[in-house]
């Protein structure tokens, strides 16, 4: 039996196109002489299609062309596709579900049994747990359909087991040859890694064969790294897809499925070093940065640049998503702009081949100065809001996409300005903390052999410039110290004593941790990121603004 794997890039709410590629990859799997292809979960609509699911007409639209596809399908092959399917009893009124087609009929349907509401995952919202775990007949065998959260039952290695059910358990206990999930598994640094093991746990816990596949392209915050495959009993992976890229590919097993018979040994997901960690953020931030621009129809993005070493990033990132042509770089120097700042930034220009934009903000900030009389730090900060109305202000004229180019370690702790530097539409680096921006600047240059990114701007003390000799250590610590705290306060849940335990210093802890907790309105109003780590500030991210809560020591 020859199975193919579709991992596609749906785009949300996009019938019409997500059908019309669907179709595209039946077909390329019938010219191969596919039995079986297989789509991943809610491939039909989208995922994830938030509260466009309490939408009637959407609902109607999904099961229309559901139908519309299985009446498409003039081959002889069977098709497996995640769809929202009416919940016709007791309950939240959807399924997250994958229904099996052929000949022009829908043959079954199997609902999701474990939804997810953690993090960015709120399933419970809009979807019922499935309640029949029963495998479907197709060529004469049992397999068992399983989407997604589904076959994470008991190997989550960063939290106790979350469920009381485990449906891949009750399905091999009714005797399947084989297990195929339907997956929309977001990306996260390390997430390939961790998703492998689990998948191979699982595989040998079972004693069956695993057919894997993951959507694949950025949707809003979330990116969704594919990385399908098929894994044989005793655990081993035997087909790999590409990540970060649409791709469709055969396995071939034998009558019962005990054996796959086109598999090949595939190496395990890299174990990370500084360089595979670094190349695989650079492939999922312009995978986010390419889908977010193309979805929601921009042709080009502005950036502001200061000479600092985030908005360098920034557009070589830019870059390699959309290419030189879609990009506009804008310099706004002000009073305090040093002359080393105005040279990284020509020298940047140069280096990337791009034009650069030169507008001084003096002169609006000087009738600000006379306006009102301010402080020192209202000073700064209307510096930072003069570039961000300049920014805006392009994106009007131009139709761009404002990319904000604020780092994680501001972001948590408030080191940014309202309607000013947070200014954009897409924040491309707000999951990356300082240190991990320095990092990922210098494999940059170390990839392309040579100094894409100035050395200056590298190995300068980072500084906002926005009054005279400022760095940003007056305010925050040592970028070292704050990311190592930041990564313990919000990605591991660790408490303020956990954290000086670690033998970090405790006034710098309580200091860095209260920044963060007061900086949650600022956040609040921050344009969308994309998500990079285990746990990101955004859509998963639901702290409240008025509140009083402080830890003790």
């Amino acid at each position: 039996m020859k199975i193919a794997l579709a991992q596609i890039n749906p785009t949300v709410g996009d019938f019409e196109g997500n059908l019309k590629k669907i179709l595209e990859n039946i077909d390329q799997a019938d010219k191969q002489n596919a039995e079986l292809i297989v789509f991943s979960e809610l491939a039909l609509c989208g995922y994830p299609p938030k509260d466009l699911l309490l939408k009637k007409q959407f609902i109607e639209d999904n099961k229309k062309y559901l139908i519309k596809l299985a009446e498409s399908i003039k081959s002889d092959i069977t098709v497996i596709i995640g769809f929202a399917e009416e919940n016709n009893g007791k309950g939240k009124p959807l399924f997250d579900s994958l229904a099996v087609l052929k000949s022009g009929k829908i043959l079954f349907t199997r609902q999701k049994t474990l939804l997810p509401t953690y993090d960015v995952f709120d399933e419970d919202r809009y979807f019922e747990h499935g309640k029949i775990i029963s495998p479907v007949k197709l060529f004469h065998q049992k397999i068992g359909l399983t989407v997604c959260e589904d076959i994470w039952h008991d190997d989550l290695s960063w939290t106790k087991p979350r469920y009381h059910l485990d449906p891949v358990s009750e399905l091999s206990e009714q005797n399947v040859s084989l297990i195929i999930n339907s997956s929309a598994s977001p990306y996260f640094l390390g997430k390939p890694e961790l998703r492998e093991g689990i998948l191979k746990n699982c595989a040998k816990k079972h004693k069956l064969p695993i057919i894997y596949v993951n959507q694949v392209g950025g949707n809003d915050e979330l990116i969704f790294d594919g990385n399908s495959c098929v894994i044989d009993q005793n655990g081993n992976i035997c087909l790999k897809l590409k990540s970060f890229e649409e791709d469709l590919q055969i396995i071939e097993f034998n009558n019962d499925s005990s054996q796959i018979i086109t598999g090949r040994d595939v190496p395990p997901a890299h174990l990370y070093t500084n360089e595979t960690n670094m190349e695989e953020l650079l492939k999922a931030i312009t995978c986010g940065l390419r889908d977010y621009v193309k979805k929601c129809d921009f042709k080009k993005v502005i950036i502001g640049l200061s000479g600092g070493i985030d908005s360098a990033l920034v557009t070589v990132l830019a870059i390699y998503a959309l290419g030189k042509e879609s990009i506009s770089c804008i310099f706004m120097p002000s009073r305090y702009t040093s002359e080393t700042s105005s040279s990284d930034v020509n020298k940047l220009a140069l280096s990337l081949g791009i034009e650069l934009k030169t507008i001084s903000i003096e002169e609006p900030f000087k009738v600000f100065l006379n306006l009102l009389s301010p402080s020192s730090l209202t000073e700064e900060n209307i510096q930072a809001r003069i570039r961000g109305l300049i920014l805006m202000a392009l994106s009007n004229q131009s139709g761009g996409l404002v990319l904000s180019t604020g780092n994680k370690s501001e972001l948590a702790t408030g080191y940014c300005t309202l309607y000013g530097d947070m200014c954009g539409g897409l924040a491309i680096i707000s999951d990356l903390p300082k240190t991990l921006v320095y990092t990922l600047s210098k494999y940059i240059n170390k990839k392309e052999n040579k100094e894409l990114i100035p050395k200056n701007i590298l190995t300068k003390a980072p500084t906002a410039e926005l009054k005279l000799n400022q760095t940003d250590q007056d305010i925050l610590p040592p970028y070292d110290t704050l990311d190592k705290i930041l990564n313990l306060y919000v990605e591991q849940h660790s408490s303020l004593k956990e954290i000086i335990k670690k033998g970090l210093p405790q006034d710098t802890v309580k200091k860095v941790c209260n920044m963060i907790d007061l900086s949650e309105y600022k956040r609040y109003q921050s344009a969308p990121g994309l998500k990079l780590t285990s746990r990101s500030f955004g859509y998963g991210w639901r702290m409240p603004i008025a509140q009083q809560y402080k830890e003790t020591i």
